[in-house]
């Protein structure tokens, strides 16, 4: 498997403004809530329609009201 060249010491970084790092974390909380959307959406899709008749669970079965050995 062959493996990516890492270098021995990387080069520090300039400081990031504050209007730069705003930036990048607005771009991450939006990309972040356009995924929660998707989520919420496709789970909104798999739900029955609000006026749709409620599923009653299904009754319990009949025994012979003694318990099995």
């Amino acid at each position: 498997m062959p493996q990516e060249a890492v270098p021995d010491q990387v080069a520090p970084e300039q400081p990031k403004g504050l209007l730069q790092q705003m930036e990048e974390l607005m771009a991450a909380l939006t990309a972040d809530l356009t995924r929660l959307d998707a989520d919420l959406q496709s789970s909104a899709d798999r739900l029955p329609p609000p006026d749709a008749a409620p599923v009653s669970p299904p009754a319990p079965a009949q025994g012979t009201g003694s318990p099995a050995p």
